[in-house]
C-alpha cells in the first residue's frame, strides 16, 4: 500500500492525493517523536484535531515524507478555501512545513530547501547584512518578551557573523548578498539561520480568539455594502472613516475615496484585539526567511503562507474578508499569503509589479506612531491606474520595468493613487494594477517597523490592450 501510494502521489497536486487517500482509506496518520524545539505548545501536527504551528521531529516518518509534497500550490490553497476547509488547509501547510529542513528538530542530513524558496530569497546559504540583523532584533525581542527557552547564545551566532560581512561596496557582484564561509558555519549559523527556532499560536496567545463571531476579526461598525458599492463605482458618497477610540467602539468620519472602480480604502479594518495578536504573532514567529538583494529590491524581510505563515487567525481572517465582501469576491478564492517586515534604515520598499491575482488586499499592521509621518515619505502604497495588456507574460510586466514606465504609465502621465500609510489600514485593489511601495520614514527598534500582510484572491485578469483603466488623474489620499 505504501509503494502504490507513493507512485500515484508523487507528481500529484495535494488536493488531488487528499482525495486519493480518502477514496482509498490510505490517510494514515505517524505520530512525530516528541521532542518540540522552542514551542508553547506541544502536540501532533498530523491530525485536524490537533492542528497548530508546532514544530518537531519528523525523522520518524520517511512514509509520511513521500506523501507529502516539498511545497504546497496555490491550486491546493484554493481548493481546500473554496469549501472554506481550514482545518484541511492548515492541516496540509503544517504538515509540510513540519517536514521540511526549516525543523530544526529534522536531523536527517537529506532534507534540503524546494528550489522555489531558494529562488525566491528564503535559502541558507545567502544572507545579508539586513537580515541577520533582523534575526538578532527579533533573538533580543524574544528573550525579552520572557519565552525562556530561546537560548540567548543565538545572538553571539549573528552578532560573530554579522561582524564578518563587508560593506555593501564591496558586494556588488551579488547585490548586496552575503555568502557564509566556513568559518561563520564553524560558529554554528547553519544550525540556527532560517530555522523555525520559535513558534508560537494565536491559540497559545489568546485562547479565546476563535469566540468572536464569524466576522468577529474584523471591525463590525463597517458598511461591508457602500464598500462594495465603493469598488464598483456604484456611489457617489464617500464610504466612512473609522477611527478607533480608547475603547472598543469605533467612531465614524470622512475617509478618502478614490474615484476608481477597483480601489477602496478601509480604515480601522480589525479590531483592536485582532490587530495585537497578529503583531504579536508577526513579532515573535521565526518564518521571516526570504532574503532580497539589498542592492536591487532594498531591505525587507518575508514570510509566505506556503513557508510558515500559517497560523489559523491569518486563514480565518482570509475566510471573514472572503465572506464580507460577497460581490468584490465571487468566484475569487485565497490563492497566496504573505508578509513583509522593512528596515526602518532604508527607506524603498517593494519596485513596480503586478501581481497575479483578481484581488488584492493589502493592509498594514504597523506599531501606531512607528511611521515619522515626515513629509514626501507617505508610508504607504502607490497603485498606477494601469494593466499589463492581455499578450505579456510574467517576465514581460514584472522584471522590465523601464518598458512598462515608458509604455503603460508616462503614456497617462502616471496617473494613479497614492494612499499614505497608516496603521490598521487596508487598500484593497484589483491586483492586476501596477502599484509599488511609496517612499517610508520609520523610528529605529524591532517593534517599530513597517509591517504589511498582503492576501491574494483569484486569478488575474489582464487589460485587453492595457494602459489606464481611467483618465490621467493623480490623487493622494
Amino acid at each position: 500500500y505504501h509503494q502504490r501510494r507513493r507512485q500515484l502521489t508523487r507528481h500529484l497536486p495535494l488536493h488531488v492525493i487528499i482525495l486519493l487517500s480518502n477514496s482509498l482509506c490510505l490517510l494514515l496518520f505517524y505520530p512525530p517523536a516528541c521532542c518540540a524545539f522552542v514551542n508553547p505548545n506541544n502536540k501532533n501536527p498530523d491530525t485536524h484535531e490537533n492542528d497548530n504551528n508546532n514544530i518537531n521531529s519528523a525523522d520518524d516518518n520517511d512514509d509520511d515524507d513521500d506523501f507529502f509534497p516539498p511545497l504546497i500550490e496555490s491550486d491546493d490553497i484554493s481548493y481546500f478555501f473554496s469549501t472554506y476547509d481550514l482545518d484541511g488547509l492548515h492541516w496540509a501547510l503544517t504538515n509540510i512545513f513540519h517536514r521540511s529542513a526549516r525543523n530544526p528538530n529534522n536531523l536527517s542530513s537529506k532534507k534540503e530547501l524546494p528550489q522555489t524558496l531558494v529562488a525566491r530569497g528564503g535559502g541558507d546559504i545567502y544572507t545579508a547584512e539586513y537580515k541577520l540583523t533582523h534575526d538578532l532584533e527579533q533573538a533580543k525581542y524574544l528573550v525579552k518578551q520572557l519565552v525562556p527557552l530561546f537560548c540567548i547564545t543565538r545572538d553571539s551566532f549573528y552578532e560573530r557573523v554579522l561582524q564578518n560581512i563587508p560593506p555593501l561596496t564591496e558586494l556588488t557582484r551579488t547585490k548586496g548578498l552575503y555568502a557564509f564561509t566556513k568559518e561563520d558555519y564553524e560558529i554554528g549559523i547553519g544550525n540556527v539561520y532560517n530555522k523555525a527556532l520559535y513558534m508560537t499560536n494565536a491559540d497559545e496567545l489568546d485562547p479565546g480568539w476563535k469566540g468572536h463571531g464569524t466576522t468577529g476579526l474584523l471591525n463590525n461598525a463597517l458598511d461591508w455594502n457602500d464598500i462594495q458599492r465603493d469598488w464598483f463605482g456604484e456611489r457617489e458618497t464617500k464610504q466612512s472613516e473609522l477611527t478607533t477610540t480608547t475603547t472598543t467602539t469605533p467612531t465614524t468620519k470622512d475617509s478618502p475615496t478614490p474615484s476608481i472602480p477597483g480601489v477602496i480604502i478601509i480604515d480601522d479594518l480589525l479590531t483592536p484585539k485582532t490587530l495585537s495578536l497578529l503583531r504579536q504573532l508577526l513579532l515573535r514567529n521565526t518564518h521571516w526567511f526570504q532574503t532580497k538583494t539589498p542592492l536591487e529590491f532594498g531591505k525587507y524581510v518575508g514570510s509566505y503562507i506556503d513557508d510558515g505563515l500559517h497560523d489559523p487567525i491569518f486563514l480565518e481572517l482570509a475566510k471573514q474578508l472572503h465572506q464580507t465582501m460577497p460581490q468584490i469576491m465571487k468566484g475569487h478564492h485565497l490563492k497566496y499569503m504573505w508578509a513583509y517586515k522593512y528596515d526602518s534604515e532604508f527607506e524603498s520598499g517593494i519596485n513596480l509589479h503586478a501581481d497575479q491575482a483578481a484581488v488584492n488586499v493589502n493592509m498594514w499592521l504597523s506599531l501606531d506612531g512607528a511611521d515619522l509621518d515626515e513629509e514626501g515619505y507617505g508610508g504607504g502604497l502607490v497603485v498606477f491606474t494601469a494593466k499589463p495588456p492581455s499578450d505579456w507574460d510574467f517576465e514581460s510586466y514584472n522584471t522590465n520595468t523601464d518598458f512598462v514606465v515608458e509604455e503603460l504609465l508616462r503614456p497617462n502621465d502616471f496617473a494613479n493613487v497614492t494612499v499614505r500609510h497608516r496603521p490598521n489600514r487596508a487598500v484593497i485593489f484589483d491586483s492586476a494594477l501596477f502599484h509599488q511601495t511609496d517612499k517610508y520614514r520609520f523610528k529605529q527598534g524591532y517593534e517599530n517597523g513597517r509591517i504589511n500582510l498582503t492576501l491574494l484572491f483569484g486569478e488575474m485578469k489582464k487589460g485587453e490592450d492595457g494602459g489606464a483603466i481611467s483618465g490621467g488623474m493623480k490623487q493622494e489620499l
